[in-house]
Order: C-alpha cells, then structure tokens, then sequence
C-alpha cells in the first residue's frame, strides 16, 4: 500500500513490526495504592487545559491536592491545587488545569491522606502548523465479556496522541444477562449484580469498569476525548424513553436518565457544561492546529426520534413493495430527527472554522454506524440454513434471515433508521464544504471501512469503525461459528456498495495517523479478552487520500 504523504519514523512505529505484533505483551499493573484503587485520567483538553481526574476510597469528605508538572520527577511544577470532595460526588475528584501551553505535554498526580496516586501523562491541544497527529478510536468495553486488553495496548502505542472514545463504555445489564456465562469462568462479574437503575448502580459499575488494568494503563497514558452512546444510560434510548427501560419496573426514565449522566459526569474526565447549556447536552469540538477539526456528537438523550422496531412488521411484510412501504413511510418518514438543533449549529460553526483555518480533515466522532447498510439473502446465498425448515432455529438466525429476504437495513437503532436525518446531515456539511468528512464510529463491535454517499450518490466522505474492545462481534455473538461468520463478512462488503471492508471476528482498536496530504487507518486487533495475556496485530491497513471524486480508501 502506498499514500501520498511521507512516512516519518513515527508513523513507521505506528505500523508495528510483525515481530511486535506477535510478542505476547503483559498487562500494565493497576494502581497500587489503597486510597487511589481506580488509577487517574485526564481528558477533555483544549489549548490550554485539560480536566485531570481520580478517585479516592476514603470514608468521609476530604481535601485531594493535585501537580501538574513538565517532567516525570516533578521539578518542576506548572500547575497545582486542591479540590474537596466527599460522598456527594462519590469521591471523585475533577481539576482543570488552566493556563497551560499548546500542545504541552505534562505530568500529574494527586496526593491525599499521605498517599500519592499513580502519575498520568497527559497534553493540550496544538495550535499553528502541525504536521501529524495520531488519534486511537475505541468503543463498547463490556466488563462482563473480557479483559481490557485493548485498551493496555493503546496505552503502549507510540503514535498515539489522543484516545477518542465513542461510547458504550459501560454496559447496564446485570450479572445474569448478556456476557453473564463469560463473566464467571473469567471472575468478571458485573457489580452490582442488578441491571443498573439508581446513582448508586451507576457509581458501581463505573466504580468497577476503572479496576480494570488496562484501562488504568490508558486512562494515564493518554488524554481521553469521549462521547457517550447508549449503554451508559440503558439499551437503544431516544429523547422519550429506552428498549431496556420498563417504567413499570424501573421508574420514571427521566430519573434514570438524570442518575446515568449524573454519575458519568463524576466518573469521567470530562468538562461540567457551559453557560446555557446542560450535561445532557454533551458534545464537543476539539482543533487540532491547523492539521483537523474533531467534532463529537450526542445522539441518545437531546434529539433523537424514537426507533423504528421491526417485530410488528415480521408477519404483516409479504413483499419488496411492502418493505419499501415501510422505509419509505416509516423509517425515510420527514421530521425524524437525530441531532439537536443546538448541534447542528455547533457543526455548522466548527465546518466554517475548520475552512477558514484550511486544515485539510474534518472528523466527526459517530457513536453508531452511518453507512447504508443492507442484509444480503442469507439464505439464498447458502451462508445460513432457512429457519422454516429447522426445528428450533435461534432469534439471531430468524432475524437475519427475515431481514435478508426483504432487502432490510441490518439495525434501525444506527443511522440506517434515520435516513431523513442522515440526508440532513450530509446536506449540512455539503452546504459547508465539508463534503470529506471522516467518520469515527463505535458501537457495532466489527470494524469497518467504508465509502460514504447521499441518496444522489454523491460522496460524503468515509467512515472507519471500531470494534468492541471487549465486546463480541453480532454474528459471533449470535453463535454463528467463525468461517460462518466470516462469510458474512464478505457478503455484506459485497452486497452493499458503501462497505469496503468489515470484520466482526475480533476486538480491538481503530488506529487513525493523519498527515497534511494523506493519511493511514490501521485495524489493531487483540488475539483474547479471556487472559490478561494478549498479542496484538494490525489485521488491515488502509491509506486515506483525496481524489477527484472525495476522500479514497486504499487497501
């Protein structure tokens, strides 16, 4: 594979050696010290502060001091202070750091009770000429399901700059629900026991997701950029509700809601709101000098119409027409929002900045996928056997196949529900020149490589997508065996014009090094979340360039 841009020697170590890859790579320690059990972070930077972040088991209200320094020893100190926290914050402690240097790199630690803490590594964001930048794209950390070996080896990945998170990096089900089997032959059983609901469950389980040693390793390591999607709160939610909320049961939803982000707001490295605008409202635009602008959106909580289910029509659709019917009534219906006003106008404002700074990338942090994506005929094409004729087919196997048949958008959860939003915005970032976008994109535990185009064809930019970092790919999931999955695989790379690649056998990361003229998306994948024992390896590479027609993928 060859780019346009020159390959300097750090982006040759982004590559890893085929001999790295292949070492079997010990975890990071997790934090030893008995008051700061969950390991610091920092996150949320601009160009001149960054949030920094920790947790203290401790009993009553105390005072938390903090260093910010420009060296590891810490001889020199840039920055201190204190911060007072107790049970009504749940001990976390939250400074931000200001008055900092662009592009500064420093050290931190926090110091309490005669205890210090772990000492993180964290930057601010350049400004002025930048040459390169190297972004790690990570989603869907289910406890639950495995170790966060992925997470360990961005901590040691040397092109790294920044760790963009696009959600799902907790998981509401309980301790007897999804990944439930894996949790107890590994000993990672989701605390508390119950499907989430209270400010307590939340705090539990953000509490017990940052023990993990690999993400302590990360979270250090390097400074966090993130949005939410839906499983920090509960499963698919829109603006009036959720699929894994039942009033009847659980509560009001508002209240959940208000518990969910109250309790993510504590536990992440993450900026309070501004004037005006409220934590539900939680997106953000990072610059990155004069090199790409990274906008991220919220999807869940602030403008998102309710999800079409398709159950109600699994006996009523007997024909193509009938299917189109219902995309184009229902699904394609006007009005069916997915951003906010507010943040369309946000991406509006950072499209026009990022123009008129004449950087040359455009990214946009994308909780769930966006690329038009069909269900091939499965059973037609020979990849599963028709469920009619089994005796007891699986959920998975029926849906797959229901979906195949008539042509159907695999997930109406994903930006393929939303088709009169998606134009929308594609019509924006048109209107703005931004018609190159790159879409970083979480939540469906497969990566991706795709080419992207509105409903007249014309390009939209590409999306890369991650896989889960611990969560397992659908088809896996879903008990298809590997060849079995992997076949689908390629009948959806084939069947759907937008998909250049995908690959649902894996976990792992999405490494993203952008140069001025080009840029590489290289698909890291660990070989096991089950041990703390891993090896890691790039299983695609592709090279992202400008052509006459939009931004080409090239791998």
């Amino acid at each position: 594979m060859t780019t346009n841009f020159t390959i300097t020697r750090r982006t040759t170590l982004a590559g890893i050696s085929a001999a790295a890859a292949a070492a079997v790579l010990p975890r990071a320690a997790s934090a030893t010290s008995s008051l700061f059990q969950h390991g610091v972070a920092s996150g949320d930077p601009d160009a001149t502060s960054v949030v920094l972040w920790t947790r203290v088991n401790a009993a009553a209200p105390l005072a938390v001091e903090w260093e910010l320094a420009a060296d590891s020893k810490f001889a020199r100190i840039v920055q201190r202070g204190v911060v007072q926290t107790g049970p009504d914050r749940d001990f976390t402690v939250k400074a931000l750091a200001e008055g900092l240097t662009p592009g500064g790199r420093y050290y931190y630690r926090f110091r309490a009770m005669g205890a210090l803490s772990p000492v993180g590594r964290t930057r601010t964001l350049p400004v002025g000429k930048l040459e390169q930048l190297g972004i790690a794209l990570a989603s869907c950390s289910n406890f639950a399901f495995g170790f966060f070996n992925a997470y360990d080896a961005i901590a040691r990945d040397p092109a790294i700059d920044f760790v963009l998170h696009t959600g799902d990096y907790i998981y509401e089900y309980g301790a007897d629900s999804w990944g439930g089997d894996v949790a107890k032959r590994i000993g990672r059983v989701h605390q508390p026991a119950n499907e989430i609901v209270s400010l307590y469950d939340y705090r539990t389980r953000h509490a017990q997701y940052k023990t993990d040693a690999g993400s302590q390793a990360m979270l250090a390591a390097k400074p966090l950029l993130a949005c939410w999607d839906d499983h920090e709160s509960a499963n698919n939610p829109w603006v009036g509700g959720a699929q894994n909320h039942q009033p009847d049961k659980e509560g009001d939803w508002a209240a959940r809601r208000e518990a969910s982000i109250r309790a993510y707001f504590e536990w992440m490295p993450v900026r309070e709101p501004g004037a005006g605008r409220s934590r539900m409202q939680f997106w953000r635009t990072y610059v990155f000098g004069d090199l790409a602008t990274l906008s991220t959106l919220e999807t869940r909580h602030s403008g998102r119409a309710e999800q079409i289910d398709y159950m109600p029509f699994s006996k009523t659709i007997a024909s193509h027409a009938d299917a189109l019917a219902m995309e184009r009534d229902l699904i394609g219906a006007p009005g069916r929002m997915m951003l906010a006003p507010e943040l369309e106008a946000d991406l509006g404002a950072a499209w026009t900045r990022s123009k008129e700074l004449g950087q040359p990338w455009r990214l946009i942090g994308n909780p769930m996928p966006i690329a038009r994506t069909r269900v091939p005929d499965v059973v037609s094409l020979g990849l599963i056997p028709d469920p009619a004729g089994q005796d007891k087919p699986s959920f998975a196997a029926q849906a797959l196949a229901w979906k195949g048949k008539w042509n159907l958008p695999l997930s109406p959860d994903t930006w393929d529900g939303y088709e009169w939003a998606r134009e929308r915005l594609y019509a924006q970032a048109r209107a703005a020149g931004a018609d190159d976008l790159v879409f970083l994109t979480g939540d469906s535990h497969s990566f991706w490589a795709n080419r992207l185009a509105d409903a007249a064809g014309r390009s939209a930019g590409i999306e890369l997508g991650t896989a889960g970092i611990s969560s397992p790919g659908d088809f896996i999931e879903s008990g298809f065996d590997p060849v079995t999955a992997g076949k689908l695989d390629a009948a959806f790379a084939e069947h759907n014009p937008e998909v250049v690649w995908t690959d649902n056998l894996h976990q792992g990361y999405v490494r993203l090094v952008l140069g001025r003229t080009g840029a590489i998306a290289s698909f890291v994948a660990v070989n096991t979340v089950l041990s703390t024992r891993y090896r890691s390896q790039v299983i695609r590479r592709f090279g992202i360039t400008r052509g006459a027609g939009g931004l080409e993928l090239n791998g």
